[in-house]
Parts: structure tokens; sequence; C-alpha cells
């Protein structure tokens, strides 16, 4: 039996005012037991999180999940670094891009697939300029009005 699709999602929402993001990419993330059991009960946030290489491993740092309330002294860390699983050509391909000047790995969601498995989703990205967000305002409030405009 096929088990249900979880709603569970973790987002990132300022991430997508202060970068832009050039790729996208889906990886898993090896977690402990307590720590999966918080990401399904919606525990963690993703502010300040960010992708870092170390030995040719990709891993999430700053990412906070809380510790489970029924954990016992064996409860994890919350703000310990994890690690990311990709494909060796996907972690090759990404590094040589956060290699050039002005690009980083950024966490834009973390859910739970339909197999039950911790996910996230992270994108190699550049960071905005001022009136880089003052001009994604703008388009988003014009869309707004129009979208007003065609209701009416």
């Amino acid at each position: 039996m096929k088990a249900a699709p979880s709603d569970i999602t973790i987002r990132n929402k300022k991430s997508s005012h202060d970068y832009e993001f050039l790729e996208k990419y889906t990886a898993g993330i090896k977690l402990t037991g307590t720590e999966i059991k918080s990401i399904r009960a919606g525990k963690a946030t993703l502010t300040d999180s960010f992708c870092l290489f170390r030995n040719g491993e990709l891993f999430i740092k700053g990412m906070h999940i809380s510790e489970y309330w029924w954990g016992n002294l064996n409860n994890h860390d919350p703000l310990r670094e994890r690690k990311l699983l990709l494909t060796a050509r996907e972690l090759r391909k990404i590094e040589r891009k956060v290699k050039e000047t002005g690009l980083t790995i950024i966490v834009i969601k973390v859910f739970i697939n339909e197999r039950g498995l911790a996910k996230a989703e992270i994108a190699v990205s550049r960071g905005k300029k001022e009136y880089d967000k003052r001009e994604t305002l703008r388009k988003r409030d014009s869309e707004r009005e129009l979208d007003r405009m065609r209701k009416k």
C-alpha cells in the first residue's frame, strides 16, 4: 500500500527576495531518527541556512530542526550540519558553478516526498542588489493590480 504524500513543506520565504535562482536541484538529506520526526511535525526553520562544500560533499549549515518533544538523552543537536545526498555528477557541476564569483547555494524548501523521505530543494543563486529587489516588488504589485482589474 502506497503512503499518502505529506503536505509538510518548510519554505525559506526570504530567499526569493534576496537571491536570483539560476539552477534548482532536489537532494536527499541525511537525518537521524529524532530529526525526521521533528520535520514531520513541522518544527524546522531555514532562515539563514546555506550550503557549503567540504571534501567534495555538500552540507546544509544553519538549518534549525527543533529537538523532538518525546526524544530522550539521544536527541539531536538542533543546528548541526546535515549532509545532502546528490549524485557525483551533480556535485561536480554545482561545485564548478559555485567557484565562480558571486554564486552561492541556498536552501529553498524542505519537504517530505511521497515515499516519506525528507528532501531539500536547493538553488545555485546570485545575490540581488537593492535596485533588483525594488524592481521585483514593482512587478509583483503591477501584476496584482492587473489581476484586480481583470476580476472586475
